[in-house]
């Protein structure tokens, strides 16, 4: 079985070297809602054929599966939802009860709760490439030494023949895709910046909030782009996407972790927004930057991300990971 650090990995696709690659998946939620009711779509998994587990975990209730729809490749991702408080009286009220065990005080028991209090939150990436398969693997985890010789030699020529398509993430910028599910915008082609829900939160309760801060600027891979010149563009998402989260969700700055990846997931700049005190994948110290951070550092140093020695976790299958070897830089 997967231990929690991998599938916090894995769900980042958040894996640790990608983590969030995650492109969005066309699930009855994305498809977006009519007349204030959630929309239906047709069973896509209903032929669906398991191949195997690819990685799976007890204690977190999630498992990842390979396997094929229509003879193309697919990664199902099946995932328990949390408790919510509001829904314990309809819980206990309407669900049956088999006794199991009796001893003293102690007893157990198997809760059979209604098919509205029993969902399955499930994330599909079909088709889905080998690279999408190999993420979801459990793997062994090295951290990497980049230096900024290091990132112009071995990462960026990677980076750029190798990083997944961004279609999806221009998709939503263009407003062709998850339109209904935009919490903020600020249209600004310099500043501005699309807010919302990561594809890891169900929407159904704050204590895992996750949100995503996408740049309308094209042309910033990652944190090693950064230069004092985006600091009116930092600054924006940070206030603003702060802002937003409070009027929406009555949620103060107070309770937010506001960070970058590096390595990303994807290379468009983006922001997290997730609740302080939610362990989300990737918002470990080797991978997370806090954006308060980013900012402060780029107003002392201007060249601060072009020039400074970053560390960051791959794992064992990651292509990127062998071009460090060749380089003997592992």
């Amino acid at each position: 079985m997967a231990t929690t650090e991998a599938k916090r990995e894995a769900v980042a696709a958040e894996s640790d070297e990608f983590s969030h690659e995650v492109k969005r998946a066309k699930t009855d939620q994305e498809k977006g809602r009519e007349d204030g009711k959630e929309s239906q779509s047709e069973n896509i998994l209903a032929g669906f054929k398991t191949s195997k587990v690819l990685s799976d975990s007890a204690r977190e209730k999630i498992m990842f599966i390979h396997g094929k729809i229509d003879d193309q490749d697919a990664v199902v991702v099946l995932e328990k939802t949390p408790f919510r408080e509001e829904t314990l009286t309809d819980l206990f009220s309407s669900s049956s009860l088999r006794l199991e065990m009796k001893n003293d005080i102690y007893s157990s028991y198997r809760l059979q709760a209604p098919p509205h209090l029993n969902e399955i939150k499930t994330t599909v990436m079909y088709p889905a490439t080998e690279k999408h398969v190999k993420r979801y693997q459990q793997q062994e985890s090295f951290l990497v030494e980049e230096t900024e010789e290091d990132y112009h030699s071995i990462s960026l020529p990677y980076i750029e023949k190798h990083s997944l398509g961004l279609q999806w993430v221009y998709n939503i910028l263009e407003k062709k895709a998850e339109t209904e599910k935009v919490v903020y915008e600020d249209p600004d082609p310099d500043v501005g910046f699309v807010l919302l829900p990561d594809l890891k939160w169900d929407q159904k309760q704050l204590d895992n909030l996750y949100l995503i801060a996408i740049t309308h600027q094209r042309d910033i891979k990652s944190l090693r782009d950064l230069t004092p010149e985006h600091l009116p563009l930092l600054q924006n998402i940070f206030q603003k996407g702060k802002d937003a989260i409070l009027q929406r969700y009555n949620l103060p700055a107070s309770k937010l972790r506001v960070y970058l990846h590096y390595q990303p997931s994807y290379y468009h700049l983006h922001i997290h927004f997730t609740k302080l005190g939610y362990e989300a994948p990737g918002c470990c110290v080797e991978r997370a930057h806090l954006l308060s951070d980013v900012i402060q550092n780029l107003q002392s140093d201007p060249c601060y991300y072009k020039t400074r020695t970053l560390y960051f976790p791959l794992r064992a299958d990651d292509g990127l990971l062998d071009k460090f070897r060749e380089a003997g830089r592992l």
